[in-house]
């Protein structure tokens, strides 16, 4: 006898640690007879290291044993640096390089990450930088400061780049 797997993914865009019974999730869940409340409670673990970013999150369903599986994605570096720095918004003139519209008033952006800052948001993004060395994905997050228009240590993002293939960074980095 062949057994008759079927499987539902949902996706869904959560801010995390704030996902609810309420649409979309619980109505996509509601026809699958699901416990919606444990999956809610799932995610909003899963998620709660992102609190106040949104993430997005699929819930693989096996509708014929009702298991579940939930996938938490990456939120995008911008949003995570934002985090970092306190920020609702990011440079729209990343170290002057924006050419202002006509009338429009473009105010410089001063924003300063810390090195340790740098690993923490290089941690969080995980398996989804592109890259199989933690000391490159490092160097790819300090790499999106430059169009994010913000230093890093009080330096210019390219710098720190720099400084990391140097090896200036190895301590705090392998650390």
């Amino acid at each position: 006898m062949v057994k008759r797997v079927s499987k539902t993914t949902i996706k869904l865009l959560i801010s995390g640690g704030k996902a609810s019974a309420g649409p979309p999730l619980g109505p996509a869940l509601a026809p699958l007879k699901m416990n919606i409340q444990e999956i809610v409670k799932a995610i909003n673990d899963k998620t709660k290291d992102f609190a106040g970013i949104d993430v997005p999150v699929s819930v693989v369903v096996d509708t014929t044993d009702k298991s579940y599986k939930i996938v938490v994605g990456s939120p995008p570096t911008s949003s995570l640096i934002k985090k970092e720095l306190g920020l609702q918004k990011l440079s729209k003139a990343a170290f002057g390089t924006y050419t202002p519209k006509e009338g429009e008033q473009v105010v410089p952006f001063i924003g300063d990450l810390t090195m340790d800052q740098i690993i923490k948001i290089a941690k969080a993004k995980g398996d989804n930088l592109l890259t199989h060395k933690f000391k490159s994905g490092v160097k790819q997050i300090a790499s999106s400061c430059v169009s994010n228009g913000c230093t890093i240590e009080g330096k210019h993002p390219k710098e720190i780049v720099q400084e990391i293939e140097e090896g200036v960074w190895d301590e705090k980095i392998n650390g």
